[in-house]
């Protein structure tokens, strides 16, 4: 498929990454486009995959700063969200090539560790990639979820 990836930086690109995550969360998920968006995204640290055709493929986010997302004394934990791969472009690696670069840019900027937020479904992907589920499952959006971590 060919995908590359790169820190959407500019309005165009970060028009794709809104693009993705409302094709896959709001439209596929039905999660509310309220919840979808909040005020992390614009301080946060966005890959996106596109296509040789530019089409976007995929996309993710990094949160930094422990505190601002209420881990008092969990300096260097960074959180991975939003991690979206349209239908088109699952089961080819591409969602394991966005968590590598999510978790180089969280190395780069001083995390030690990372922390997501996983739906049930998703639990194997992410043990396949070295991430281990801690704490009960609960309820994000109306999508079962767990707390998933892995050191950087």
């Amino acid at each position: 498929m060919g995908a590359g990836l790169r820190t959407a930086v500019t309005e165009a690109d970060l028009a794709l990454v809104r693009e993705v995550r409302h094709e896959v969360f709001v439209v596929e998920q039905g999660v509310p486009v309220e919840l979808e968006y909040d005020e992390y995204d614009a301080t946060s640290v966005h890959v996106l995959a596109v296509g040789e055709d530019g089409t976007a493929l995929g996309t993710g986010r990094l949160i930094h700063g422990a505190e601002a997302l209420g881990m008092t004394g969990r300096q260097g934990r960074v959180l991975l969200g939003r991690l979206a791969v349209r239908k088109e472009a699952r089961g080819t690696g591409l969602g394991a090539e966005l968590v590598r670069a999510l978790e180089a840019a969280g190395r780069e900027n001083g995390g030690t560790e990372l922390e997501l937020h996983a739906q049930v479904q998703a639990l194997g992907f992410y043990e396949r990639l070295g991430y281990v589920a801690e704490g009960p499952v609960y309820q994000d959006a109306g999508i079962p979820h767990r707390t998933m971590t892995r050191v950087l």
